[in-house]
């Protein structure tokens, strides 16, 4: 019996459909490994010219419905969760992505949530990223348009300025 699954909008939902049964969708843990798995899979992705442009980069601006240009952090982080089945977050402006709703305590992140650093310039949030993991006071993060690439890096807590789930 061939099916496809369909998952709901609302990543809290506890079943997927397949076909005209109900299962179990995977555990909350099971998506935020999907989720660095897939922005893993990104690193090494780079610029075309340094402009916000490149075949990948495009998909990524595309799926937040921006076309090359433009800054695209978010984006990346909006069509890594979007691959992994989610429909939000799915927005191409990074201070979208923490509504209080969302936001947690820096010492509580955990893998696949979202970063974001604050810019003294912007008066805003002006980048964001993906936990990868979390080693003490520090987040190895996995982030798009980091010196004009998908890179991991080490970033210390005191220069994170809120963190946000969108799995849970």
């Amino acid at each position: 019996m061939g099916g496809t699954a369909v998952r709901s909008e609302c990543s809290s939902d506890k079943a997927w459909t397949l076909g005209r049964y109900q299962v179990s969708r995977p555990s909350g843990m099971e998506d935020r490994i999907n989720i660095i798995k897939i922005a893993s899979k990104e690193l090494g992705t780079h610029e075309a010219t340094g402009n916000n442009d490149g075949l990948r980069v495009e998909q990524y601006l595309r799926y937040t419905n921006l076309g090359k240009g433009y800054e695209w952090c978010s984006a990346f982080v909006s069509w890594c969760y979007g691959q992994a089945g989610f429909a939000v977050p799915r927005n191409p402006w990074s201070p979208a992505l923490f509504p209080k709703a969302r936001q947690i305590d820096k010492v509580k992140a955990m893998q696949a949530d979202v970063f974001g650093i604050y810019g003294i310039k912007a008066k805003r949030i002006n980048h964001v990223g993906l936990v990868k993991e979390k080693q003490g006071q520090y987040l190895v993060t996995i982030e798009g348009n980091s010196n004009d690439r998908v890179e991991s890096r080490r970033r210390h807590l005191r220069t994170i300025y809120t963190i946000a789930d969108w799995v849970n």
